[in-house]
């Protein structure tokens, strides 16, 4: 049975203040007829294009920890259409998103396409994977020459996801991103300047 993204984030406390807002009635449809737990070729092709997420677990205490994941693009592997994996880097070694999963292992994934405007929004079952347990699955998440060192595979077994509207999405690019935008004026530059330097040549 699929469960939709909407019927696990709307609690009874959520549709209280849903009914106190006015909202109940138009959310309360998308929870009945959503249902997300498989990622269609849109969304591999989405996840495949990203080269950072923002990681939520929940601690024993209850209380909630986002951590941003960053790496090449497409560092966070689509295994199949319910499993996500990726190298988990070393960091700052406090281990809270880790800690976090081994007492609770529901997590939630945010990841964002700023200069498309878009949002993609997951539920998943968190699982840490140590590097020498799985060599197939190794072999196909480490990121080969990247220069930050793995200590285990985090394995994200898909609950459900949805999409978010592009609202109040500041569009912003990467240094990549704006290299690749000025290709093009810095071709044209360089054509222009070739032009103006034969044209100064001429007797």
């Amino acid at each position: 049975m699929s469960t939709g993204f909407l019927a696990i984030a709307i609690t009874p406390s959520v549709r209280a203040v849903q009914a106190e807002m006015g909202s109940e009635e138009l959310w309360r449809k998308h929870t009945a007829h959503r249902a997300t737990d498989r990622f269609t070729d849109r969304e591999a092709a989405f996840i495949a294009a990203r080269d950072s997420f923002y990681l939520a677990t929940v601690s024993e205490t209850g209380w909630p920890y986002v951590q941003h994941r960053g790496g090449p693009p497409g560092f966070l592997r689509c295994i199949d259409e319910r499993t996500l994996a990726f190298a988990d880097f070393r960091g700052n070694r406090q281990y809270i998103s880790a800690g976090n999963a081994t007492a609770n292992n529901r997590a939630c994934l945010f990841l964002v396409d700023y200069p498309g405007r878009a949002r993609l929004k997951i539920y998943a079952r968190m699982e840490l994977i140590p590097l020498d347990a799985d060599p197939t699955l190794t072999a196909e998440v480490v990121v080969p020459d990247y220069r930050a060192r793995p200590e285990r595979i985090i394995v994200l077994r898909l609950e459900s996801f949805d999409w978010n509207c592009p609202q109040h999405i500041t569009p912003r690019l990467s240094e990549a991103e704006v290299a690749e935008r000025l290709r093009p004026l810095q071709d044209r530059l360089a054509e222009l300047e070739a032009e103006n330097a034969a044209l100064r040549a001429r007797p």
